[in-house]
This record gives structure tokens, sequence and C-alpha cells, in this order.
């Protein structure tokens, strides 16, 4: 079946090829009206007219690709943060190159090799450490980057996260208004910033409400293995509490595991708190008290921010912040503190 070209959509509109281009391109610098546009839309999906992406490329020296790399993809909070992205980058006519790295440092830096070879017009990285090693050794410096729920050390690399402090604050003033004084934390890894600015918020709010907060365990990844095993840890340990704050929720649903395995309840003999809100929460046993971020809204603000640093010069990029507020879910998994616990 023949391709359908511009020209079969200019003849069927009447009017010139060039017209037609303008029209189907979001980031045309030479508008027409509206009524022209609209028309012209909709003559080329009838026609089932698709850009030619090559020849689009050729032209402009642009992909209208995004790099999205994530560590795992099968974290439950990527989805949504994904389809977030895709709806802010479809709106200017790009689409996302998504890949995935496992917490795989060399894996992390060869996937960005690809895509630069691959000519994407910018980067949403999900993946990278506080350090940011991987936007310093890869040559980046040029090219548009977006971390997206992670900050680096670099002022100058745009972010887009949450008020992970304030969730924090809300947390522990929860659980201290239900009574608990004895309260222990599980946190994230410390070479990510996720796991770094929560555990950091921990000790501040701990401190300023005079809890009698406990050991902290530190997890080396997000996810419910590494909750069970720093539970475990925090019963070899004989440490005396009555709630956890865990980083995340994948932390949260291991501990809760490990703590049902040597016959305690929650929240009746323990209360156990996460963080992020991930799909399904609600439908746990007992479902989950934490905090809830954006999301989708975070991915779709990652979209705009990298294509706003795509239309600019290098020289005039700078480091910009966007921080999205978060809300307090409290579920079934918080209640007030056991007497012989405490």
């Amino acid at each position: 079946m023949k391709r359908t070209t511009i020209k079969d959509v200019a003849k069927a509109a009447k009017v010139h090829a060039s017209t037609v281009s303008r029209a189907l391109d979001p980031n045309s610098k030479h508008p027409i009206s509206k009524e022209v546009a609209e028309r012209v839309r909709a003559i080329a999906k009838k026609l089932g007219f698709r850009a030619n992406a090559a020849g689009y490329s050729l032209k402009t020296s642009k992909s209208r690709l995004i790099g999205v790399i994530v560590p795992d993809i099968t974290d439950p909070v990527f989805p949504p943060i994904i389809r977030g992205l895709e709806a802010g980058l479809e709106k200017q006519g790009y689409a996302a190159l998504l890949a995935n790295t496992d917490g795989n440092a060399r894996r992390e830096r060869d996937l960005v090799e690809i895509m630069q070879a691959r000519g994407v017009d910018g980067l949403l990285l999900a993946s990278v450490t506080y350090k940011g090693d991987l936007i310093k050794s890869a040559g980046l410096q040029d090219m548009p980057v977006v971390t997206i729920a992670r900050h680096t050390d670099n002022p100058a690399v745009a972010c887009v996260v949450h008020d992970e402090e304030e969730g924090f604050r809300r947390l522990l003033n929860h659980l201290a208004s239900l009574g608990h004084r004895s309260i222990v934390s599980i946190a994230g890894p410390q070479d990510l910033s996720t796991g770094r600015n929560r555990h950091l918020a921990f000790q501040r709010f701990a401190k300023h409400l005079k809890l009698e907060a406990g050991p902290t365990i530190f997890a080396m990844a997000f996810n419910e293995q590494e909750g069970e095993r720093c539970a475990e840890e925090l019963l070899t340990e004989g440490a005396k509490f009555t709630a956890v704050v865990c980083a995340n929720d994948r932390l949260a649903i291991g501990a809760i595991a490990a703590f049902k395995r040597h016959g305690m309840k929650c929240p009746e003999d323990v209360s156990v708190t996460g963080f992020n809100d991930m799909p399904m929460l609600e439908r746990l046993v007992p479902p989950l008290t934490t905090v809830r971020i954006q999301q989708y809204r975070l991915g779709y603000e990652a979209a705009e921010l990298v294509l706003e640093l795509i239309g600019q010069e290098p020289k005039d990029r700078q480091g910009r912040e966007i921080r999205l507020p978060i809300e307090l879910v409290v579920r079934q998994s918080t209640g007030i503190p056991a007497r012989r616990s405490s």
C-alpha cells in the first residue's frame, strides 16, 4: 500500500505542502489560522498520514526522541510517572525511548551512550546517584537533562522532585499524635538522594519532636527483600520500638512480612509507614499508611521541563528545581502503641 505523503494531504486540503508542514508541526515558528490547521490535521488523520521521522531529523537536526532511564521498570511507582511524561512529550510531538538499568551503574552509562548515538534530543533520568557521577562522566554538559525524583550534588542539573522533608514531618507528627515515642527507621540507599534526604529528614524531625529514635537500618535497595532483611536485623539487635518508618512503600511491605513471620501484628504490635503511595496499597492487609507523591504529575512536569531546556541555548540553561507538594495518607498500618511494647 502506498504511503501517504505531505503532497497527498496538501492536494486533498487544497493548500500548499508548506502549509501542511506548519499545520502538523506543533513547534512551527510560522503559525497558520486555527481553522486551516484543524482542517489539515483532520484530512491528514483521515488519509492515515504519518510524518517521516528520519526526514524530519535530517531537516532539523532533531529526532523528537527523549531518552528515559529508570532503575527498575517493575517498581509499581514508575508506570504512572511514565504515563505522565509520555503525555507531556506527546503534546509537543515528542516520544520517549525507555530503558531500565536494574540498578547497574555500568548498564546505565551504556544506555546513555546508546541513546546519545540514537540522537535523542534530551534525557530524563530517574536512575542517577546523588553524586551525579553519570552526568559528570558521560559528556552530558550540552545535553538537556532533567532528573526525575532525584537530586544530584550539581546545582546546575534541573530536577523535578517532591517535598520529602515535609512528608517525613507529617509522618512523624502522625505517629507522635498516636502516642508513639520509640520509633526506628529503615532508610534507603544513601547514594541516592531519595534515601539520603529521607534519612536526614527522619533524624531532624525525630529530634525536633524529642522522640526516642532507635537504630536506623540502611537498605541496599528500595525493594521488599531489603525491607525484610532490615526488619530481621532490627529484631536480631533487640531494638525496642513501637513504630517503624520506612523510606518507601516496598521496604514497608517487606518489613511487615518479616514482622508477621515473628508473630507480630500490624498495627497492634508495631505500626509501619511507607512513602510514595504506589498503586494498590489500599488493598494490602493492612492497608499502608504512607506519603502520597504526585506520580503522574512528576512525569508530566519533567517532560515539560526537558522540552523547555531543548528550546534554550546550552549557556542559558539553569539548574531549575520543581518541587511538588505531598499528602499524608493515613490507613490501617498505624495505630496507638501497644502497652507491652512501650
